[in-house]
């Protein structure tokens, strides 16, 4: 079974250059707090990776 990623907005998009929200809209994440859920693959860690200092992970 694949692993799968919990990916939580734990920080405010305010101030943010526009390609970091849209990564993070990409994600799934519109409301600070929420949490989706992924599969885990090279696209979405390399989307975590630039939005790293936003969300938190969490491995399922």
């Amino acid at each position: 079974m694949a692993k799968k990623l919990e990916i939580t907005l734990t920080r405010s998009l305010i101030g943010r250059p526009e390609d970091q929200r849209v990564t993070v809209k990409t994600l799934g994440l519109k409301k600070l707090h929420q949490t989706v859920v992924h599969e885990d693959n090279a696209a979405i860690r390399g989307m975590i990776n630039k939005v790293s200092h936003l969300v938190t992970v969490k491995e399922q």
